[in-house]
């Protein structure tokens, strides 16, 4: 982040394999979402199926690749187009088979749904770099947006399971509504609209579907309400971060009918919508698993605030002051490198030392 507000807002240059904006796009897409996933998906993975995922040098492995992927495109006259493509492509079938073996051994039929969009997501990744290594002339756009928009799919579903199931357990006597109908048509508007944006971009038929996710989303969201949770930073974060899921929906929407421009509905999904639910989703999940009390430290309380106004700065004040665009980037990306240093302080004592409780992490 650092380097994109040095570029970006000083108009400078920055040499590297994907472009200062590839770069930029895909390093937020497919270095840290798919980071912030993989961690995720290997965790809950192992406790859905209580097979052990990755550990030990298997998870060194992983981590290596995912790290040497981020390095090498600053190179770019060091190592052949070819090998930074097939490092960087190589992560997610990785993450893939490594979370298929305890899948597969426990027969949990219904978690099986994460290898096939694992799969699209390593799809995406594929069509940037057949654009870059000089295959296609105009892949790399639709690969950005197809990655961008199955990690919002992903956020939905494991946003419908783990949110209500966190408030219930976190404040006794809620139980968020769930209605069948709209639990279905939630996933189901944002699969048409992920498929309907790659095969038809910024179409009327995929504004017409953002627009039913907006709806039934929102719906599925406000059953979720109590104005309890708003004493639980580790809660309202994590219902915010969903609520800039609808936003971005909602952005998509009117986009498609030319009341706003195309180049300013995507950073409510992404500072918005992946930003402050995969901050709270780190905070909340490192506390659970290393058998720590579920309370919110007050610089973690302040990184979440400090992250969602990097969201509006950056995902909504565009829209109405476009002319003050380069200040809004410097001021968004100085407050997201904030909230998430402040999480590091925090956090990095927490997840470098052994549980408190003596388990396996």
């Amino acid at each position: 982040m650092a380097q994109w507000v040095f570029t970006f807002a000083g108009n400078r240059e920055f040499a590297n394999y994907y472009g200062a904006i590839g770069w930029h796009s895909h390093e937020l897409i497919f270095g840290y979402a798919v980071a912030v996933i993989a961690g995720f998906l290997l965790t809950a993975v192992r406790n859905w199926t209580d097979v052990q995922t990755a550990a030990g040098a298997s998870l060194a492995g992983l981590t290596a690749l995912w790290f040497i992927a981020r390095l090498m495109p600053f190179f770019p006259g060091a190592f052949p187009p070819w090998l930074i493509a097939l490092v960087d492509i190589a992560f997610l079938p990785a993450l893939a088979v490594a979370l298929s073996i305890p899948l597969l051994r426990s027969g949990q039929r219904r978690n099986l749904i994460f290898l096939p969009l694992l799969g699209a997501l390593a799809l995406a990744n594929f069509l940037v770099h057949l654009e870059l290594t000089g295959y296609t002339e105009s892949s790399a756009r639709a690969g950005t947006f197809l990655g961008l928009n199955l990690i919002i799919l992903l956020i939905v579903i494991m946003g419908g399971r783990v949110i209500p199931f966190f408030t219930e357990r976190a404040l006794s006597g809620v139980i968020p509504k769930r209605r069948p109908a709209i639990e279905w048509l939630s996933p189901a508007s944002a699969t048409a609209f992920v498929i309907t944006d790659l095969l038809l971009p910024n179409s009327m038929l995929a504004g017409a579907l953002a627009a039913l996710a907006a709806v039934s989303n929102g719906i599925r969201l406000g059953g979720w309400y109590t104005n309890r949770f708003w004493r639980v930073p580790l809660l309202w974060v994590l219902h915010l971060g969903y609520a800039w899921v609808v936003a971005g929906f909602c952005l998509k929407a009117l986009a498609a009918i030319g009341l706003i421009s195309p180049q300013f509905i995507v950073h409510a999904f992404t500072v918005g919508g992946i930003g402050v639910l995969t901050l709270g989703m780190m905070a909340r999940v490192s506390l659970g698993h290393t058998g720590r009390p579920l309370k919110t430290a007050r610089p973690v309380a302040l990184a979440f605030v400090l992250v969602n106004l990097a969201a509006v700065i950056r995902g909504i004040l565009p829209i109405i002051f476009p002319q003050w665009l380069p200040q809004l980037v410097a001021l968004s990306g100085s407050l997201w490198m904030a909230a998430f240093s402040l999480f590091f302080l925090i956090y990095f004592p927490i997840l470098t030392q052994p549980r408190i409780d003596g388990r396996p992490v």
